[in-house]
Formats: structure tokens, sequence, C-alpha cells
């Protein structure tokens, strides 16, 4: 099954309003398989999230600086750069945690079953939009 894009909310769907932030993360949430979007500062800090139950939204963004930093120190061993996107693969489901600028963070969490190919995708063919909007 296809999910929805997302870009239709970033070139601001019908309405003549540029989309918040607010509405990337819940169109991103509405997609099939996603269980929570966070946006977040670089420092862990919250700045917007829609969340399945169970997860608390500021304590998985805490955890996140914390992948980021050894993440650019690899990228910078190995002569990548820092860190853009990275997809982290678990037993009952994967994060995406994509960088959108010095200051913030994305991190999606899908389920086993989400077309993760097609918003890898879509994150990468709208990543200056999406940073424009934070």
């Amino acid at each position: 099954m296809c999910s929805p894009s997302f870009a239709t909310t970033l070139r601001g769907g019908r309405r003549a309003v540029m989309p918040s932030i607010r509405d990337l993360v819940a169109a991103i949430r509405q997609r099939e398989g996603v269980d929570a979007v966070i946006v977040l500062g670089h420092d862990g800090l919250l700045i917007d999230s829609q969340l399945g139950p169970g997860l608390e939204a500021e304590d998985v963004a805490a955890r996140i600086p914390g992948i980021i930093g050894p993440a650019d120190e690899f990228g910078a061993a190995v002569g990548r750069g820092k860190l853009v996107t990275a997809v982290l693969e678990h037993r009952n489901g994967l994060a995406i945690v994509s960088v959108l600028s010095p200051e913030v963070i994305l991190l999606v969490l899908l389920t086993p079953r989400a077309n993760v190919g097609q918003l890898l995708f879509e994150l990468r063919r709208n990543r200056e939009q999406i940073s424009a909007l934070v």
C-alpha cells in the first residue's frame, strides 16, 4: 500500500499560507506505519511532536543528541562529513534521524511494515523545504 506524499503539505496544499512545522509533523504522522514524529533541537529539547501511546516525546528527544555526535565523528574519520540521515533498524521497527539544520533534527519512528524507502526519498527530496519550516 502506498502512503500519501507529504510534499503537498510543503507546497501549502490547497491553502495559500505557508505550512508550519506542525503541519509537516501531522502529515508525516498520518502515513501508514508511522508511530511517532518528533522535531527537536540539537540539545535534545522538544520543538514539536505527535506520538502514539506509550511514548514520551521529551524522553525520546533527549536520547537523540547522543547518536548525532558519534555519527559526526565517524563521518569525519572516514571522510564522509557530518550526519545527514541515519536509519536505525531495531527488532520492532525503524527510526529515521534526519538532521535538518545545525539547530534542528527530525526523528520518525516506524513500524516494520512502513514504506521506509518512500519516506527516505521524500525526506531527501524535500530537505530544503522542510528546513525552511523551522
